[in-house]
This record gives C-alpha cells, sequence and structure tokens, in this order.
C-alpha cells in the first residue's frame, strides 16, 4: 500500500515545560539508554532534554522486526523499548531525548508526538525546508525522503527517547536497513539543501523552538 502523505494544519494543543537543556555532545546509545531508564524509573524526575549525537548504531524499536535489518556489518545492533521500527544513528545526526513528566502536565503521548512533529517542522523552516507527514509513519519527510524520526517509550506517566534529524552525516548505512521498515525508503538530511549547516546551529534553533512550542 502507497505510503499516504499529509500535510500539518495545525499545530496540537502546546503544554508548558521549563525542562534542563543538557548538551551530551558525542555519546555511545548504550551508555544513554541506561542512564534514560534509570532516570524515568525513578520516583521523581527533573524535567531534562538531552541534546547529542551517537557513534554508529542500528536501533530497534518494539514494533521492529529484525530482517530488517540486511546487513549492518561493523555497527552495532541494539534492542531498545522505544516504539518504532529499525533506525540508525551515528555522527552529524541531531538526537533530542525528552525526559518528561507528561503526566504532571496532562500531556498525552499524541499531543507529545504532534508537538515534537510541530517541533521539528519548524527547525526545517529555519533552513527553507518544506517537509511534510507520512500517515502511519512517525516522523518528517521532505519529497518522500525521510529526514527525522520519531520513537518515544511512556512509562509510569514519563516519557523518554525521543527524536532524531539528519544534519550533516554519511546516509551510507541507512542503505544497510529497511528505515522505519519500509523497503526502498529513501533519506536525506538538512546540509543537502544548505550545505554551510553545522550540528551546533541546529542546536541552538532547536532549544529556541523547544522554548517556543512548550512554553
Amino acid at each position: 500500500m502507497p505510503l499516504q502523505k499529509m500535510l500539518l494544519l495545525k499545530h496540537a494543543p502546546t503544554v508548558t515545560i521549563n525542562p534542563e537543556f543538557i548538551d551530551l555532545g558525542s555519546q555511545a546509545y548504550e551508555d544513554t539508554y541506561g542512564r534514560m531508564r534509570s532516570l524515568v524509573q525513578a520516583k521523581s524526575l527533573n524535567d531534562q532534554i538531552w541534546l547529542l549525537e551517537h557513534s554508529p548504531v542500528f536501533t530497534l524499536g518494539t514494533a521492529a522486526d529484525p530482517s530488517h535489518v540486511l546487513n549492518p556489518g561493523s555497527i552495532p545492533v541494539i534492542q531498545t523499548d522505544r516504539g518504532g521500527e529499525v533506525t540508525f544513528h551515528g555522527p552529524g545526526q541531531l538526537v533530542i531525548y525528552f525526559l518528561l513528566n507528561i503526566q504532571l502536565k496532562t500531556m498525552g503521548p499524541k499531543t507529545l508526538v504532534s508537538n515534537l512533529q510541530s517541533l521539528i517542522q519548524n527547525i526545517l523552516n529555519t533552513y527553507g525546508i518544506e517537509s511534510s507527514f507520512i500517515e502511519g509513519a512517525p516522523g518528517v519527510y521532505v519529497e518522500d525522503k525521510k529526514i527525522a524520526s520519531i520513537g518515544l517509550r511512556i512509562s509510569k506517566g514519563k516519557s523518554y527517547h525521543g527524536l532524531s534529524i539528519n544534519i550533516d552525516m554519511d546516509l551510507k548505512p541507512f542503505s544497510l536497513i529497511n528505515p522505519c521498515g519500509y523497503e526502498g525508503l529513501e533519506v536525506t538530511q538538512i546540509s543537502d539543501f544548505d550545505s554551510n549547516v553545522t550540528l551546533e546551529d541546529v542546536k541552538s534553533v532547536a532549544i529556541k523552538e523547544i522554548q517556543t512550542i512548550f512554553s
């Protein structure tokens, strides 16, 4: 069945949060994953938003079919508890994790996902990039090519995991999987449209947009 494209017509309701922004630089996935799980399993959680990039890794969501990992080679494959299928993380990709007590804010998972999609679109708009959503395939697309992924986990009213945006990276590892479980799905990145973009620039834009959307 062909993927059905749909444009965002209006923003989801916003919910006020006042998180701490933490720039973690470059991190191994397993270490970060373990830290997230420990924090959300604690009795209390101070809202945090982590900005980072990962060493090369394929991650599998709870809905992932391992057969969509075609030829990982030397890149590790890690099973996670986030939603979604298989994706790739690597240097030059901005990853943002949202560790939020959404229960206290009466924010449901659908509202959070919608706000994250709006966040990504706003970031891309800063670089003059028009984007859209595809029904049934969470993330953001540019001309049917995926530029950003969303995968979350909600546990006892707390969210973790988050989103990734391709900035200026080696996209070849995406050809070693069926991204998000779709055979032949192409990917793109901001540097394909703005050759001067840097990860640090996008981090700054992302923080500003997060503060706007969630204020």
